[in-house]
């Protein structure tokens, strides 16, 4: 039986937010401990995103993967060939100077592939009204990923637009993209959601 593609509810008002995935100079970084194929790509993508969203008052969030340097925090993540990344202190934590985070944004550190996963992120939607969720950043097959079903599972509503993301590797970056639009959101053009962005914003 063909699985039929669920649709929104039509004439539905929604509160959006951007949430921007670790784009830190240990993923970006081409000599980086974890890098992303196609990392800096999105960069200007994404530059127009969240110039977009700040305009129109849709809050933008940054997550930063961040590991104590004693490692007391990495877990199992150092078990299945990641080296160390991320440490407190260093450059590789930083946000990229190219989308440094400005005055509004909130800036959320993580400890583990999820957004969502021991930390206050659910709960800092909730307290804005916020029910879908744009995601971004890096890595597709990772945190966004892992972020994309956390999100779903909490029955926020899940949208990335695919030139805002990048992968580990391609092929795993096309997987989990098919993997998302799947099951836990929608995989869309930049154009495609900045246009539903605007319509939620004349539905308000």
């Amino acid at each position: 039986m063909q699985r039929q593609k669920a649709t929104q509810p039509p004439n539905r008002t929604r509160r959006f937010a951007v949430l921007v995935i670790d784009m830190q100079y240990d993923f970006l970084d081409e000599d980086g401990p974890v890098p992303c194929e196609g990392g800096r790509e999105i960069i200007a993508s994404l530059q127009v995103l969240l110039s977009f969203a700040r305009g129109a008052g849709i809050p933008v969030i940054y997550t930063q993967e961040s590991h104590r340097v004693n490692r007391v925090d990495f877990g199992r993540e150092l078990d299945y060939g990641e080296t160390l990344h991320c440490l407190e202190g260093s450059r590789g934590v930083e946000i990229i100077a190219d989308l440094s985070p400005q005055v509004g944004d909130q800036v959320l550190i993580k400890r583990r592939y999820s957004a969502f996963f021991a930390t206050d992120l659910d709960l800092l939607l909730r307290g804005m009204g916020v029910d879908t969720v744009v995601l971004t950043g890096v890595a597709t097959d990772v945190c966004v990923r892992a972020t994309a079903q956390d999100a779903m599972q909490l029955d926020y509503r899940v949208i990335v637009p695919r030139e805002c993301v990048a992968g580990t590797r391609q092929v795993r970056h096309e997987a989990a993209l098919e993997n998302i639009g799947y099951v836990f959101g929608s995989i869309q053009s930049l154009t495609e959601v900045m246009n539903l962005l605007r319509v939620g914003l004349e539905e308000t």
